[in-house]
């Protein structure tokens, strides 16, 4: 067996897929591999359910038909290695899903009566976020699940990263001057309904400054002047009540209605003089009578404030008047501008700075103007170069393409790259869309219209071999390593892919598919033993007596295993003729010589020389 093929840093790879009561299969469990993996079995062995599966797995939509008779629901799981910075992290941490060693997992089921369940990482998620992770994580290619090229943005994707660094920096300068072209667009736009009614709006907010500049208040001084107006008015009562207190304290004759007034500091006076007597006698004694002595001090210094809140308890009744009038103007500002006069005082900073924008917005308007149009020009300018850009990759494209074609059995078949001019937007002053003439004479049409389940996995084979990140047999410029079509390339599940194909295009189909498991991992289903040949790794589905598929019955082979699977699939059961012509085949797809695949162990010699 070959050694697995290295996948690209930021690639994800599908470790385990468990599979139970679909269709056929009663519970399979797939454990895979970097690498190029084939899928192989009799036919009605469960192969396509396993593709189902996975389809489940990443959002497909349910159909209860395919859970298995008399069983309550199907399940499906899979365990994705995901490394650091994969976008796919992100969205899986946004869902609620938990990461567990650089591992997602994913599980969908499907009852009997078509109610379906989704969790990522361990956590419920609506089945949406299964298809938007499938996207992020696994493409499959086979009758209609080329997510790839559903969208027309998609078709602009996968061609501008067909075209590498110049179609790159060329969208870069188009973006960045279609980004300040909108910008300043926006900003036109916004004073332009400032002018509408901006006579009113000057008027409104100047009549208002003008008003808060009369008034001119103090940040909280209507707090301030609410406490002076309740001291004002009820300045008679606070002096008699004060003065009452002042007296009982510190003694101050009978002016305040008292007839004999004892103060406070002379009891003090007396009960100490009442203990001197004896406080030789016990020094607890002395204690109480120092905590009388600071009690008489503090009586002291209580009435000494008492006298002198007395002293400027003001009573003027214009000063009344004046702060009555004062809250009054003030409370003409919070009932328009705000509840206090600080929430004032902030709103006329910010009607200041409005009437500024207001005032200014002519003069800022036709700065505008003149600059939107060297802005208009320079997209004109770029967008062009990038349409000459993306002209030149999709010729290139289409060469590349059409080249592989011809080695997958469609050599009839012509790519083409419809670039519709439109007005300038986000992504460009064009739509791309990829098309297919599957044969001569044929109109060219988009790809998911023009072509037939094989025949479009082995479209999308061909694309997926040519936007790889390294040279491929078919690429004109082979020396100058492509770059990815994505940040992160997926996953790559083919089904169909040989379909009507047979002979030395089968070959050739293998032969790709292991020029793309060299930086991707590949899982293809197939029949041909001309494809599974290629593969790091084969997987076989078994069915048991009854029928079903148990876990089991998909298993790994390898040496002589290996041989007999592949000498069933070209028919020679196992027949020494039917397992030499596998050992043959096997050898040539790993390069060996003939003669020396004849002898021995074919599987063994093959590893012993593999790089």
């Amino acid at each position: 067996m070959l050694p697995s093929s290295p996948g690209p840093s930021l690639s994800s790879v599908l470790h385990e897929l468990r599979i139970r009561d679909l269709g056929v299969i009663d519970e399979a469990l797939l454990r895979l591999h970097p690498g190029l993996t084939v899928l192989s079995g009799e036919t009605g062995a469960g192969k396509s359910m396993v593709v189902q599966g996975l389809g489940l797995l990443l959002g497909a939509r349910a159909d209860s038909g395919l859970v298995r008779a008399g069983r309550p629901l199907l399940a499906v799981e899979g365990i994705i290695g995901v490394p650091p910075g994969h976008p796919a992290l992100a969205r899986a941490h946004d869902a609620g899903g938990e990461i567990d060693d650089g591992e997602l997992v994913l599980a969908r089921t499907v009852s009997a009566q078509g109610r379906s369940r989704a969790h990522v990482g361990g956590r419920t998620a609506p089945v949406s976020v299964l298809a938007e992770l499938g996207e992020l994580l696994v493409a499959v290619h086979g009758q209609a699940d080329q997510w790839r090229l559903r969208r027309g943005d998609e078709h602009r994707d996968v061609l501008d990263g067909f075209g590498g660094a110049a179609v790159a920096e060329a969208r870069t300068a188009y973006e960045q001057s279609y980004a300040a072209l909108s910008t300043a667009r926006t900003e036109r736009d916004r004073l332009a309904v400032l002018d509408r009614d901006r006579a009113r709006e000057v008027d409104s907010l100047t009549a208002a400054l003008e008003h808060l500049e009369r008034v001119n208040p103090a940040p909280g001084e209507d707090a301030a002047l609410r406490a002076e107006d309740e001291r004002l008015a009820h300045a008679e009562a606070l002096r008699e009540a004060v003065g009452t207190a002042h007296s009982l304290l510190l003694g101050a004759g009978d002016e305040y209605g008292a007839d004999e007034v004892v103060a406070a500091v002379d009891l003090i006076g007396r009960a100490r003089a009442a203990l001197g007597a004896v406080l030789h006698h016990d020094a607890q004694v002395a204690d109480l009578d120092g905590r009388l002595a600071d009690v008489g001090y503090q009586l002291i210094d209580l009435g000494g404030d008492l006298g002198g809140y007395l002293a400027d308890l003001d009573a003027d009744p214009s000063r009344l008047a004046w702060v009555q009038q004062r809250r009054a103007d003030l409370l003409a500002l919070t009932r328009r501008y705000g509840e206090s006069v600080d929430e004032v005082l902030n709103w006329g900073q910010q009607a200041a700075a409005r009437l500024d924008v207001l005032l200014s917005a002519d003069a800022r308007l036709a700065t505008i103007e003149a600059e939107l149009n060297g802005l208009a020009a320079a997209v004109t300018r770029d967008a062009s170069a990038l349409t000459e850009q993306r002209r030149s990759a999709a010729r290139r494209f289409e060469s590349a393409v059409g080249a592989e074609l011809s080695h997958l059995a469609m050599g009839s078949a012509r790519i083409q790259v419809a670039l519709t001019a439109r007005e300038p937007g986000q992504n460009g002053a064009e739509d791309v869309e990829i098309q297919l003439a599957a044969n001569s004479g044929q109109a060219a049409r988009s790809v998911a219209k023009a072509a037939s389940g094989g025949e479009l996995s082995r479209l999308m084979l061909a694309i997926e071999v040519v936007t790889s990140p390294q040279p491929h047999p078919s690429s004109p410029d082979a020396g100058s390593p492509q770059p990815p079509s994505s940040p992160a390339l997926p996953t790559f599940v083919f089904d169909e892919v040989d379909a009507g194909v047979g002979g030395r295009a089968a070959l050739d189909v293998g032969a790709r598919l292991a020029a793309l498991a060299q930086h991707a991992q590949v899982i293809v289903v197939t029949h041909l033993a001309q494809v599974a040949a290629y593969a790091d790794r084969h997987l076989v589905v078994r069915k048991d007596d009854d029928g079903t598929v148990s876990a089991s019955s998909v298993i790994e082979v390898d040496g002589d295993e290996r041989l007999r699977e592949l000498a069933r699939m070209m028919g020679g059961g196992q027949s020494d003729a039917g397992l030499e012509h596998a050992r043959e085949l096997l050898a040539s797809a790993r390069g060996i010589p003939r003669g020396q695949a004849r002898t021995g162990d074919a599987t063994r010699r093959a590893d012993a020389t593999a790089p």
